[in-house]
């Protein structure tokens, strides 16, 4: 399986600071990234990693939900789904991911309301990204100033 990459250029410091992510693997595009933006309520044409993971966690849902409605003998015709990411402090210091609500409405044929049910629960246990968001056992880290 492929190694996806994002890069991160960021200069200053970190209430000053401001940096742009490019999702490098696609190179479909920058977005500009900024703490000050990020703890804001109006992101203000900024993203933040809790943007990111919102959208990866949606769409690897989305994914791992269409393979579970065909595994029960249903079509999936339409999916709407939506991740909340909320970023709040840390009582250890600092911040971190406080809550990420998953919201997904469906269009299926051959689901009633309880097999949906059932096939999004096996999708949030199952999605990759859901399942690196429950805890990561190894992360690397290569340190080094250039």
């Amino acid at each position: 399986m492929p190694t996806r990459t994002a890069r991160t250029a960021w200069t200053g410091g970190l209430q000053d600071g401001s940096g742009q992510v490019a999702l490098a693997s696609s190179g479909v595009g920058k977005f500009d990234v900024s703490f000050p933006k990020r703890s804001a309520e109006d992101a203000d044409g900024t993203t933040s990693p809790e943007e990111l993971i919102a959208a990866a966690h949606s769409s690897c849902f989305a994914m791992a939900l269409s393979a579970q409605i065909a595994n029960a003998g249903g079509t999936p015709e339409s999916l709407d789904v939506t991740a909340d990411v909320t970023l709040g402090p840390d009582p250890a210091g600092g911040f971190r991911i406080t809550g990420i609500n998953l919201t997904v409405r469906g269009r299926v044929s051959g689901l009633d309301a309880d097999g949906f049910a059932a096939a999004a629960a096996a999708a949030k246990a199952g999605c990759p990204v859901s399942k690196a968001l429950a805890g990561v056992d190894n992360i690397t880290l290569d340190a080094a100033l250039a």
